[in-house]
Protein backbone atom coordinates (compact mmCIF):
# COMPACT_ATOMS: atom_id res chain seq x y z
CA UNK A 1 0.00 0.00 0.00
CA UNK A 2 1.47 2.62 -0.80
CA UNK A 3 1.56 6.28 1.84
CA UNK A 4 -0.97 8.33 -0.46
CA UNK A 5 -3.53 4.92 -0.03
CA UNK A 6 -2.82 4.52 3.53
CA UNK A 7 -3.56 8.25 4.09
CA UNK A 8 -6.57 8.03 2.31
CA UNK A 9 -7.53 5.16 4.64
CA UNK A 10 -7.10 6.82 7.37
CA UNK A 11 -8.64 9.94 6.53
CA UNK A 12 -11.69 7.53 6.02
CA UNK A 13 -11.30 6.11 9.28
CA UNK A 14 -11.52 9.67 10.95
CA UNK A 15 -14.14 10.34 8.35
CA UNK A 16 -16.44 7.78 10.17
CA UNK A 17 -15.35 7.65 13.86
CA UNK A 18 -14.10 11.50 14.42
CA UNK A 19 -17.29 12.12 15.63
CA UNK A 20 -18.22 8.98 17.90
CA UNK A 21 -14.69 10.59 19.57
CA UNK A 22 -15.59 13.55 19.92
CA UNK A 23 -19.16 12.72 21.63
CA UNK A 24 -17.52 10.48 23.85
CA UNK A 25 -14.73 13.15 25.45
CA UNK A 26 -17.57 15.71 25.49
CA UNK A 27 -19.91 13.68 27.57
CA UNK A 28 -17.20 12.78 30.28
CA UNK A 29 -15.41 16.46 29.96
CA UNK A 30 -18.10 18.61 29.25
CA UNK A 31 -16.30 20.58 27.01
CA UNK A 32 -16.78 20.08 23.19
CA UNK A 33 -14.26 22.45 22.16
CA UNK A 34 -11.27 20.61 24.55
CA UNK A 35 -13.13 17.47 23.27
CA UNK A 36 -11.93 18.29 19.90
CA UNK A 37 -8.59 19.07 20.22
CA UNK A 38 -7.98 15.84 22.27
CA UNK A 39 -9.97 13.79 19.21
CA UNK A 40 -7.23 15.54 16.96
CA UNK A 41 -3.98 14.52 18.84
CA UNK A 42 -5.27 11.26 18.59
CA UNK A 43 -5.58 11.74 14.98
CA UNK A 44 -1.91 13.13 14.91
CA UNK A 45 -0.40 10.16 16.90
CA UNK A 46 -2.27 7.46 14.77
CA UNK A 47 -0.90 9.18 11.64
CA UNK A 48 2.77 8.89 13.78
CA UNK A 49 1.50 4.95 15.15
CA UNK A 50 -0.35 3.55 12.35
CA UNK A 51 2.23 3.33 9.16
CA UNK A 52 4.56 1.36 11.82
CA UNK A 53 2.51 -0.59 13.59
CA UNK A 54 -0.11 -1.20 11.10
CA UNK A 55 -3.92 -0.02 11.59
CA UNK A 56 -5.21 -1.59 14.64
CA UNK A 57 -8.82 -3.67 14.27
CA UNK A 58 -10.62 -1.69 16.31
CA UNK A 59 -9.31 2.06 15.25
CA UNK A 60 -12.37 4.06 16.79
CA UNK A 61 -11.49 2.49 20.05
CA UNK A 62 -7.90 3.12 19.84
CA UNK A 63 -8.87 6.32 19.25
CA UNK A 64 -11.17 7.27 21.98
CA UNK A 65 -8.54 5.47 24.32
CA UNK A 66 -5.47 7.93 23.44
CA UNK A 67 -7.84 11.08 23.38
CA UNK A 68 -8.95 9.98 26.74
CA UNK A 69 -5.72 8.79 27.90
CA UNK A 70 -4.53 12.56 26.81
CA UNK A 71 -7.09 13.65 28.50
CA UNK A 72 -5.73 12.31 31.76
CA UNK A 73 -2.51 13.88 31.29
CA UNK A 74 -3.70 17.13 30.22
CA UNK A 75 -6.18 16.83 33.83
CA UNK A 76 -2.75 15.82 36.16
CA UNK A 77 -1.38 18.56 35.74
CA UNK A 78 -4.46 20.79 36.73
CA UNK A 79 -4.86 22.29 39.88
CA UNK A 80 -8.69 22.95 40.00
CA UNK A 81 -10.76 20.26 42.21
CA UNK A 82 -13.08 20.08 39.72
CA UNK A 83 -10.12 18.76 37.19
CA UNK A 84 -9.33 16.52 39.89
CA UNK A 85 -13.20 15.09 39.64
CA UNK A 86 -13.04 15.01 35.94
CA UNK A 87 -9.56 12.86 36.20
CA UNK A 88 -10.64 10.33 38.51
CA UNK A 89 -13.52 9.78 36.08
CA UNK A 90 -11.79 9.16 32.82
CA UNK A 91 -9.13 7.36 34.77
CA UNK A 92 -12.32 4.76 36.19
CA UNK A 93 -13.77 4.98 32.57
CA UNK A 94 -10.68 3.68 30.95
CA UNK A 95 -10.35 0.77 33.26
CA UNK A 96 -13.60 -0.38 32.60
CA UNK A 97 -13.06 -0.20 28.98
CA UNK A 98 -10.38 -2.27 29.09
CA UNK A 99 -12.30 -4.70 31.15
CA UNK A 100 -15.03 -4.85 28.84
CA UNK A 101 -16.19 -7.47 26.52
CA UNK A 102 -17.52 -6.58 23.00
CA UNK A 103 -20.54 -8.25 24.22
CA UNK A 104 -21.02 -6.00 27.32
CA UNK A 105 -20.44 -3.21 24.83
CA UNK A 106 -22.92 -4.23 23.27
CA UNK A 107 -25.34 -4.15 25.49
CA UNK A 108 -24.28 -1.29 27.48
CA UNK A 109 -22.97 1.57 24.74
CA UNK A 110 -23.55 5.04 25.55
CA UNK A 111 -21.95 6.11 22.02
CA UNK A 112 -25.64 6.19 20.39
CA UNK A 113 -27.09 8.96 23.32
CA UNK A 114 -23.50 11.19 22.67
CA UNK A 115 -23.90 11.14 19.51
CA UNK A 116 -27.40 12.67 19.46
CA UNK A 117 -25.89 14.76 22.44
CA UNK A 118 -23.26 15.99 19.95
CA UNK A 119 -25.68 16.85 17.29
CA UNK A 120 -27.80 18.69 19.47
CA UNK A 121 -25.26 20.86 20.85
CA UNK A 122 -23.73 21.72 17.04
CA UNK A 123 -26.97 22.60 16.32
CA UNK A 124 -28.00 24.97 19.61
CA UNK A 125 -30.09 27.33 18.44
CA UNK A 126 -27.94 29.75 20.09
CA UNK A 127 -25.62 30.07 17.56
CA UNK A 128 -26.96 31.16 13.98
CA UNK A 129 -27.49 29.16 10.92
CA UNK A 130 -24.09 29.73 9.41
CA UNK A 131 -22.47 28.61 12.71
CA UNK A 132 -24.71 25.35 13.51
CA UNK A 133 -23.61 24.15 9.76
CA UNK A 134 -20.06 24.68 10.01
CA UNK A 135 -19.58 23.29 13.57
CA UNK A 136 -21.72 20.43 12.50
CA UNK A 137 -19.94 19.53 9.47
CA UNK A 138 -16.83 19.50 11.85
CA UNK A 139 -17.95 18.07 14.56
CA UNK A 140 -20.11 14.91 13.04
CA UNK A 141 -18.82 15.28 9.60
CA UNK A 142 -15.08 15.06 10.51
CA UNK A 143 -14.51 17.75 7.35
CA UNK A 144 -11.55 19.87 7.82
CA UNK A 145 -11.97 23.93 8.01
CA UNK A 146 -10.28 23.65 4.84
CA UNK A 147 -12.73 21.07 3.24
CA UNK A 148 -15.81 23.52 4.51
CA UNK A 149 -14.53 26.67 3.04
CA UNK A 150 -14.23 25.30 -0.14
CA UNK A 151 -17.79 23.23 -0.27
CA UNK A 152 -19.07 26.83 0.74
CA UNK A 153 -17.13 29.11 -1.41
CA UNK A 154 -15.71 30.74 1.42
CA UNK A 155 -12.26 32.15 2.92
CA UNK A 156 -10.73 29.32 5.40
CA UNK A 157 -10.02 31.87 7.54
CA UNK A 158 -13.83 32.90 7.59
CA UNK A 159 -14.46 29.27 8.80
CA UNK A 160 -12.33 29.01 10.64
CA UNK A 161 -13.58 31.75 13.03
CA UNK A 162 -16.99 30.79 12.38
CA UNK A 163 -16.25 27.63 14.10
CA UNK A 164 -14.07 29.26 17.19
CA UNK A 165 -16.81 31.69 17.62
CA UNK A 166 -19.35 28.76 17.80
CA UNK A 167 -17.42 26.63 20.52
CA UNK A 168 -17.15 30.29 22.34
CA UNK A 169 -20.66 30.86 22.48
CA UNK A 170 -21.65 27.12 23.16
CA UNK A 171 -19.14 28.02 26.49
CA UNK A 172 -20.39 31.26 27.42
CA UNK A 173 -23.56 30.52 27.24
CA UNK A 174 -23.55 27.55 29.47
CA UNK A 175 -25.09 25.14 27.11
CA UNK A 176 -24.61 21.32 28.52
CA UNK A 177 -23.39 18.45 26.67
CA UNK A 178 -26.68 16.68 27.37
CA UNK A 179 -30.42 16.03 25.36
CA UNK A 180 -33.01 18.36 26.01
CA UNK A 181 -35.92 17.03 28.31
CA UNK A 182 -38.43 15.23 26.24
CA UNK A 183 -40.84 18.27 26.40
CA UNK A 184 -38.47 19.64 25.04
CA UNK A 185 -36.58 17.75 22.45
CA UNK A 186 -39.52 17.23 19.74
CA UNK A 187 -39.21 21.31 19.38
CA UNK A 188 -34.96 21.36 19.72
CA UNK A 189 -34.86 18.70 17.25
CA UNK A 190 -35.89 21.23 13.98
CA UNK A 191 -33.00 22.84 14.60
CA UNK A 192 -30.83 19.53 14.34
CA UNK A 193 -33.42 18.51 11.03
CA UNK A 194 -32.66 22.25 9.96
CA UNK A 195 -29.16 22.31 9.70
CA UNK A 196 -28.53 18.62 7.56
CA UNK A 197 -31.16 20.22 5.09
CA UNK A 198 -29.69 23.63 4.80
CA UNK A 199 -26.39 21.29 4.30
CA UNK A 200 -27.99 19.15 1.53
CA UNK A 201 -29.87 22.11 -0.17
CA UNK A 202 -26.40 23.81 -0.71
CA UNK A 203 -24.98 20.63 -2.29
CA UNK A 204 -28.19 20.30 -4.17
CA UNK A 205 -28.43 23.49 -5.58
CA UNK A 206 -25.00 25.89 -5.00
CA UNK A 207 -25.71 29.26 -3.77
CA UNK A 208 -22.98 30.22 -5.75
CA UNK A 209 -20.24 29.30 -8.17
CA UNK A 210 -19.33 27.82 -11.43
CA UNK A 211 -21.01 24.10 -10.65
CA UNK A 212 -24.62 23.60 -9.89
CA UNK A 213 -24.31 20.43 -7.68
CA UNK A 214 -21.81 19.65 -4.52
CA UNK A 215 -22.75 15.96 -4.69
CA UNK A 216 -20.26 15.58 -1.18
CA UNK A 217 -22.39 17.94 0.90
CA UNK A 218 -25.46 16.01 -0.33
CA UNK A 219 -23.59 12.74 0.93
CA UNK A 220 -22.88 14.12 3.90
CA UNK A 221 -26.62 15.32 4.92
CA UNK A 222 -27.91 12.01 3.71
CA UNK A 223 -24.89 10.19 6.02
CA UNK A 224 -25.98 12.63 9.51
CA UNK A 225 -29.80 12.14 8.17
CA UNK A 226 -29.47 8.44 8.62
CA UNK A 227 -27.19 8.70 11.60
CA UNK A 228 -30.15 10.65 13.01
CA UNK A 229 -33.01 8.43 12.26
CA UNK A 230 -31.43 5.66 14.02
CA UNK A 231 -30.56 7.76 17.41
CA UNK A 232 -34.65 9.17 17.44
CA UNK A 233 -36.61 6.38 15.44
CA UNK A 234 -40.00 7.63 16.12
CA UNK A 235 -39.38 11.14 15.11
CA UNK A 236 -41.95 11.13 11.91
CA UNK A 237 -39.77 14.45 10.62
CA UNK A 238 -36.65 12.70 10.91
CA UNK A 239 -37.50 10.14 8.50
CA UNK A 240 -39.78 12.52 6.40
CA UNK A 241 -36.28 14.36 5.76
CA UNK A 242 -34.41 11.46 4.90
CA UNK A 243 -37.06 10.54 2.89
CA UNK A 244 -37.08 13.68 0.94
CA UNK A 245 -33.62 13.90 1.13
CA UNK A 246 -33.08 10.39 -0.81
CA UNK A 247 -35.43 10.82 -3.57
CA UNK A 248 -33.99 14.40 -4.06
CA UNK A 249 -30.57 13.24 -4.47
CA UNK A 250 -31.83 10.31 -6.90
CA UNK A 251 -32.03 12.68 -9.84
CA UNK A 252 -28.22 13.84 -9.26
CA UNK A 253 -26.97 12.77 -12.18
CA UNK A 254 -29.84 13.83 -14.50
CA UNK A 255 -29.81 17.29 -13.28
CA UNK A 256 -26.90 18.31 -15.58
CA UNK A 257 -26.03 17.57 -18.72
CA UNK A 258 -22.26 16.47 -20.14
CA UNK A 259 -21.09 19.93 -19.73
CA UNK A 260 -22.57 20.84 -16.23
CA UNK A 261 -25.15 22.54 -17.51
CA UNK A 262 -28.91 22.21 -15.45
CA UNK A 263 -31.33 20.42 -17.05
CA UNK A 264 -35.29 21.24 -15.53
CA UNK A 265 -37.38 18.85 -13.91
CA UNK A 266 -39.71 18.09 -16.84
CA UNK A 267 -36.16 17.54 -19.19
CA UNK A 268 -34.48 15.31 -17.34
CA UNK A 269 -33.68 11.45 -18.59
CA UNK A 270 -35.61 9.57 -16.08
CA UNK A 271 -33.79 6.47 -16.92
CA UNK A 272 -30.69 8.11 -14.88
CA UNK A 273 -32.64 8.63 -11.72
CA UNK A 274 -31.17 6.35 -9.13
CA UNK A 275 -34.18 3.78 -8.20
CA UNK A 276 -32.39 2.53 -5.04
CA UNK A 277 -32.57 6.00 -3.48
CA UNK A 278 -36.16 6.31 -4.74
CA UNK A 279 -36.59 2.86 -2.81
CA UNK A 280 -34.90 3.87 0.21
CA UNK A 281 -36.83 7.29 -0.14
CA UNK A 282 -40.33 5.76 -0.55
CA UNK A 283 -39.38 3.64 2.34
CA UNK A 284 -38.88 6.49 4.48
CA UNK A 285 -41.54 8.05 3.55
CA UNK A 286 -43.82 5.08 4.94
CA UNK A 287 -42.27 5.40 8.15
CA UNK A 288 -42.69 8.89 8.29
CA UNK A 289 -46.25 8.57 7.30
CA UNK A 290 -46.97 5.00 9.98
CA UNK A 291 -45.06 7.33 13.27
CA UNK A 292 -47.41 10.55 12.46
CA UNK A 293 -49.95 8.39 12.08
CA UNK A 294 -49.84 6.36 15.28
CA UNK A 295 -48.79 9.38 17.14
CA UNK A 296 -52.42 11.44 15.64
CA UNK A 297 -50.20 13.89 14.15
CA UNK A 298 -50.97 15.65 10.82
CA UNK A 299 -47.36 15.00 8.10
CA UNK A 300 -44.93 17.35 8.98
CA UNK A 301 -43.44 20.05 6.61
CA UNK A 302 -40.59 17.26 5.60
CA UNK A 303 -42.83 14.91 5.12
CA UNK A 304 -45.05 16.58 2.84
CA UNK A 305 -41.96 17.59 0.84
CA UNK A 306 -41.29 14.06 0.94
CA UNK A 307 -44.72 13.75 -0.43
CA UNK A 308 -44.52 15.84 -3.35
CA UNK A 309 -40.83 14.22 -4.03
CA UNK A 310 -42.42 11.03 -4.30
CA UNK A 311 -45.23 12.17 -6.61
CA UNK A 312 -42.37 12.73 -9.18
CA UNK A 313 -40.45 9.56 -8.29
CA UNK A 314 -43.30 7.73 -9.20
CA UNK A 315 -44.03 9.04 -12.74
CA UNK A 316 -43.14 6.98 -14.93
CA UNK A 317 -42.71 10.10 -17.95
CA UNK A 318 -42.83 14.38 -16.98
CA UNK A 319 -46.30 13.86 -18.48
CA UNK A 320 -47.69 11.31 -16.01
CA UNK A 321 -46.82 13.45 -13.01
CA UNK A 322 -49.92 14.03 -10.95
CA UNK A 323 -49.80 17.54 -11.02
CA UNK A 324 -53.30 18.42 -9.20
CA UNK A 325 -51.83 16.01 -6.05
CA UNK A 326 -48.67 18.04 -5.60
CA UNK A 327 -50.51 20.98 -6.08
CA UNK A 328 -52.74 19.71 -3.05
CA UNK A 329 -49.92 18.75 -1.32
CA UNK A 330 -48.22 22.70 -1.82
CA UNK A 331 -51.44 24.05 -0.40
CA UNK A 332 -51.11 21.76 2.72
CA UNK A 333 -47.09 23.13 3.48
CA UNK A 334 -48.54 26.10 3.43
CA UNK A 335 -50.84 25.27 6.30
CA UNK A 336 -48.17 23.95 7.95
CA UNK A 337 -45.12 26.20 6.97
CA UNK A 338 -46.53 29.52 5.58
CA UNK A 339 -43.15 30.98 2.86
CA UNK A 340 -43.43 32.82 0.29
CA UNK A 341 -40.80 30.14 -1.76
CA UNK A 342 -43.35 27.49 -0.92
CA UNK A 343 -46.86 29.62 -2.51
CA UNK A 344 -44.31 30.45 -5.40
CA UNK A 345 -43.62 26.49 -5.99
CA UNK A 346 -47.32 25.85 -5.73
CA UNK A 347 -47.87 28.17 -8.05
CA UNK A 348 -45.65 26.19 -10.24
CA UNK A 349 -47.59 23.51 -9.42
CA UNK A 350 -50.88 25.23 -10.50
CA UNK A 351 -49.91 25.99 -13.59
CA UNK A 352 -48.78 22.41 -14.32
CA UNK A 353 -52.38 21.52 -13.19
CA UNK A 354 -54.80 24.26 -14.64
CA UNK A 355 -52.40 26.53 -17.07
CA UNK A 356 -50.27 29.38 -17.00
CA UNK A 357 -52.76 31.76 -16.49
CA UNK A 358 -54.28 30.07 -12.75
CA UNK A 359 -50.62 29.94 -11.96
CA UNK A 360 -49.46 33.80 -12.82
CA UNK A 361 -52.89 34.72 -11.25
CA UNK A 362 -52.25 32.53 -7.57
CA UNK A 363 -48.40 34.22 -7.71
CA UNK A 364 -49.35 37.67 -7.98
CA UNK A 365 -52.04 37.06 -5.00
CA UNK A 366 -50.25 35.41 -2.70
CA UNK A 367 -46.16 35.33 -3.59
CA UNK A 368 -44.87 38.51 -1.23
CA UNK A 369 -42.84 39.73 -3.77
CA UNK A 370 -41.02 42.07 -1.21
CA UNK A 371 -39.98 39.42 0.89
CA UNK A 372 -38.43 37.52 -2.39
CA UNK A 373 -36.81 40.68 -3.53
CA UNK A 374 -32.87 39.30 -3.93
CA UNK A 375 -34.73 35.54 -4.80
CA UNK A 376 -33.36 34.79 -8.15
CA UNK A 377 -36.39 32.26 -8.68
CA UNK A 378 -39.17 34.66 -8.27
CA UNK A 379 -38.76 36.48 -11.70
CA UNK A 380 -37.27 33.14 -13.38
CA UNK A 381 -40.57 31.91 -12.36
CA UNK A 382 -42.40 34.77 -13.42
CA UNK A 383 -40.24 34.69 -17.10
CA UNK A 384 -41.98 30.88 -17.24
CA UNK A 385 -44.97 31.83 -16.64
CA UNK A 386 -44.90 35.05 -19.21
CA UNK A 387 -43.64 33.52 -21.93
CA UNK A 388 -45.93 30.12 -21.89
CA UNK A 389 -48.95 33.30 -22.18
CA UNK A 390 -46.99 34.45 -25.13
CA UNK A 391 -46.07 37.71 -23.10
CA UNK A 392 -42.71 37.45 -24.11
CA UNK A 393 -41.02 40.74 -24.00
CA UNK A 394 -42.59 40.52 -20.41
CA UNK A 395 -40.66 37.57 -20.20
CA UNK A 396 -37.22 38.62 -21.52
CA UNK A 397 -37.10 41.51 -19.03
CA UNK A 398 -37.90 38.59 -16.04
CA UNK A 399 -35.10 36.69 -16.81
CA UNK A 400 -32.85 39.30 -17.37
CA UNK A 401 -33.60 40.57 -14.06
CA UNK A 402 -33.38 36.86 -12.58
CA UNK A 403 -29.92 36.45 -14.04
CA UNK A 404 -29.12 39.93 -12.12
CA UNK A 405 -29.82 37.85 -8.87
CA UNK A 406 -28.50 34.47 -9.71
CA UNK A 407 -24.93 34.14 -7.79
CA UNK A 408 -24.45 30.36 -9.65
CA UNK A 409 -22.93 31.35 -13.00
CA UNK A 410 -24.71 27.50 -14.64
CA UNK A 411 -27.88 29.00 -13.38
CA UNK A 412 -27.36 32.66 -14.52
CA UNK A 413 -26.19 31.18 -17.78
CA UNK A 414 -29.58 29.20 -18.27
CA UNK A 415 -31.60 32.18 -17.35
CA UNK A 416 -29.79 34.54 -20.01
CA UNK A 417 -30.17 31.64 -22.65
CA UNK A 418 -34.03 32.21 -22.01
CA UNK A 419 -33.85 35.54 -22.05
CA UNK A 420 -32.61 35.53 -25.39
CA UNK A 421 -35.39 32.85 -26.37
CA UNK A 422 -38.11 35.31 -25.45
CA UNK A 423 -36.20 38.11 -26.80
CA UNK A 424 -36.26 36.51 -30.45
CA UNK A 425 -39.71 35.64 -29.59
CA UNK A 426 -41.42 39.05 -28.99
Amino acid sequence: MTDHDFNRRIDAIWRIESARVIATLARMLRDVGLAEDLAQDALVAALETWPRDGIPDNPGAWLTTTARRRAIDRLRHGQMAQQKHLQVALELEDAQAERRSVEEDALDDPVGDDLLRLMFVACHPVLSPEARVALTLRLLGGLTTGEIARAFLAREATIAQRIVRAKRTLAESGVQFELPREAELHARLGSVLEVIYLVFNEGYAATAGDDLLRPALCEEALRLGRILVGLVPAEDEAHGLVALMEIQASRTHARVDADGHPVLLQDQDRGRWDRLLVGRGLEALARARRIAAARGFEPGPYTLQAEIAACHARAARAEDTDWRAIAALYAGLARAMPSPVVELNRAVAITMADGAAAGLAHLEAHVDATALRDYHLLPAVRGDLLARLGRHAEAREAFEHAASLARNGRERALLHERAAQSGASA
